[in-house]
């Protein structure tokens, strides 16, 4: 039996997928503490881990970080994706690496399993072996490790071949690590040197690719080829999605094969603007054959207007284990679990999301050729009604999602994971 120290940053989309890893390590008999938000206690009790807080200076509600930081509102572009690193990543991991170093020095711990953005972690990994475990990065959105043949994370730049390519994405790579975030990746470095001694080694968003280990929960046919990727990256395969115990709504019986099926969903977390996304799906696809599928993601479903054309159905949640073989286009604003999920059944998508990571997710989309990434977040009803009529017309589409869904099933993300952290734990036990 090993111990295990997971931490993470305090956001729903974050915490959601390490609990279910968490529940994997202790269904092998593992120990498992669970450090983040108190927010998130009641989950971590409930999955069987044992809870560790954060200490206030670093319980920041990633969920509402508008309601945590007034000053965020209203900014856009670089302003916005340097206040967000700085206030929401950077400054929390000195705090993040106290309460960390405050487990190791109480007990064993095997393997430190963290995220990217959990920069405590990144502070971990520059102290000597000897005074630490070894550093495990979860890779829950996209593979963030720095490349010559990939553009700067964040972005959602796709891959350009050859020469040409390379050096575009170093341009870039120097007009974001300098002009963008130069002052960020200051501030981190000085936090680095004040806590460990040594400066961060690299750029900040780049520090899971230096870790000791990242397991990337996705298959190489979703991801960037990356032909200097680091020998610690381990491709795994998507998450399993967990078995739904929810109710079937009464009208499941109309997905019965007659009509296409058309899905469509903002999460669990970005859905409080319904007229992103989902509304003008409703709207463009209202004289259609096919049956427009809603998910609110928990919220109540009379938050849609009361006259809803007669080919949608709408429930709050629905299992997409049984939901997505059923269908045929997934309209969506890009979650990492959800676009992974529908195409291990090999369902194209069309994907609408260009904030924090699901800019990433929806540049796959589109550069695997699986689905079309509509660029934006707000759509009007034309521009999603004629992606749906082209993704459906098009077999390109599904064979392309099929392709990426027959390595997903394919892979076994417990089994990469469990290999990894005996072969580095064992490794680290003999140095």
């Amino acid at each position: 039996m090993s111990s295990y120290l997971i931490t993470c940053t305090p956001a729903h989309g974050h915490v959601m997928p390490l609990l279910q890893i968490a529940r994997h390590l202790l269904s092998r008999g593992h120990e498992v503490r669970f450090l983040t938000s108190t927010r998130y206690a009641d989950h971590v009790a409930a999955a069987g881990a044992r809870f560790i807080p954060l200490p206030d200076e670093a319980d920041v509600d990633l969920d509402d970080a508008d309601g945590a930081f007034p000053e965020r509102v209203g900014l856009t572009g670089p302003a916005a994706l340097r206040f967000d690193m700085s206030n929401l990543f950077v400054r929390p991991g000195a705090a993040q690496l106290a309460v960390v170093r405050a487990e190791l020095a109480e007990r064993r711990i095997d393997a430190v399993l963290t995220e990217p953005l959990f920069v405590g972690g990144a502070l971990l990994q520059l102290l000597p072996e000897h005074e630490r475990p070894p550093v495990v990065v979860l890779g829950i959105f996209p593979l963030g490790a720095r490349s010559r043949d990939a553009a700067p994370f964040g972005l959602g730049v796709t891959p350009m071949p050859g020469p040409i390519g390379r050096l575009r994405n170093a341009m870039l790579r120097t007009v974001a690590e300098r002009a963008i975030f130069g002052g960020i990746q200051k501030e981190a470095d000085e936090m680095a040197r004040r806590e460990t001694g040594r400066d961060l080694g690299g750029f900040v968003l780049d520090w899971a690719g230096r870790a000791d280990a990242y397991v990337q929960f996705t298959v190489p046919e979703f991801e960037y080829p990356r032909s200097d990727l680091p020998e610690s990256v381990h491709f795994a395969g998507p998450l399993p999605a967990p078995v739904s115990t929810v109710v079937l709504p009464d009208w499941w019986a109309d997905l019965d094969g007659t009509r296409s099926v058309v899905h469509v969903t903002q999460g669990t977390i970005a859905n409080s603007d319904f007229g992103q996304l989902v509304e003008p799906t409703i709207a463009a696809l209202a004289a259609s054959d096919s049956i427009v599928v809603v998910s609110t993601g928990g919220r109540p479903v009379d938050v849609l207007p009361a006259d809803l054309p007669p080919n949608v159905r709408v429930a709050e949640y629905l299992p997409y284990d049984r939901l997505l073989p059923l269908v045929d286009v997934l309209v969506t604003n890009g979650g990492y679990g959800g676009v992974q999920q529908a195409l291990t059944h090999g369902v194209p998508i069309v994907v609408a999301g260009q904030t924090e990571d699901k800019v990433e997710v929806s540049a796959r989309i589109g550069w695997s050729g699986a689905g079309i990434n509509l660029r934006t977040t707000t759509v009007a009803p034309a521009q999603v009604g004629r992606a749906v009529e082209r993704v459906l017309a098009d077999p390109a589409y599904r064979a392309h999602a099929e392709r990426i869904g027959t390595a997903m099933r394919a892979s076994n993300a417990w089994d990469a994971l469990d290999g990894v952290l005996d072969e580095l734990t064992s490794r680290w036990a003999l140095s």
